[in-house]
Parts: C-alpha cells; structure tokens; sequence
C-alpha cells in the first residue's frame, strides 16, 4: 500500500502539476503540494492530501481537483501498473497545522521553565 501511493504521489499527481498537463485557471494561480497518498487495503482508492502554497483557496483548490478527477485517474492508470485505477479523493492536508500547533507548544514559556528547572530526583539520587 505504501508503495503504491508513494508512486502515485510521485509520478502523477507530482508531476502533473507541476507540468501544468492540468488547464484550470484555479489551478494555474495556486502552487499546490501534494503531501502525501493514502492507499485503500484493497488499492482501489486513493486520498490525496494537498495543501495550497500559503494555505489559501482551499475550498477552491479541492473543487478544481475534483473537477479533474476523471483525468488524473486516467493518468495514473497509465503510469502506475496496476489491475485497476483507484478512485480519487481529495484531502485537505491539516498536518501542518498539527506541526505548527505542537510547535508553539514546545516553543511556549511553560515548556521552557519546565525544561530549564532543576531536577531535585536526580540530585538525591547522586
């Protein structure tokens, strides 16, 4: 499964665009990442997680996508060899927000001091 959705995510979805194979003018305005593929146990459906650079449009950027559904899936079917094409969904990648969050939480002044403070345990135990 993984393998199979680092190929889609690499050879398709990657390089379509960033080819620009896609003419959409939502598209054209936005630099869209794709972070990651997410493969279904039987391989027959993808999700797709994209975020838009600056995390702006989304809603726009998910139905420019899903408008091109039939033809990214037509496109994978020809690059990556497999008994069936999967069907398309697609994702907006929250993982960034997660990473941001968990950032400033690491970063916050609590943290700090509770990483700066002494530990008396391991003085005792010395």
């Amino acid at each position: 499964m993984l393998r199979v959705a680092e190929l889609i995510r690499h050879a398709t979805f990657a390089e379509l665009l960033s080819r620009g194979e896609i003419n959409d003018p939502v598209l054209e305005k936005h630099v869209v990442t794709v972070s990651r593929v997410k493969m279904s146990p039987d391989l027959k459906l993808a999700t797709v997680y994209v975020m838009p650079l600056g995390g702006k449009d989304e809603p726009e950027v998910i139905a420019a996508l899903d408008r091109h559904r039939k033809f990214l899936r037509g496109e994978i079917a020809h690059e990556v060899n497999l008994k069936f094409a999967p069907e398309i969904r697609f994702r907006i990648d929250d993982s960034f927000d997660t990473v941001s969050r968990i950032d400033a939480i690491l970063n916050s002044e609590r943290v700090k001091r509770d990483l700066e403070a002494p530990n008396d345990d391991a003085e005792d135990n010395a």
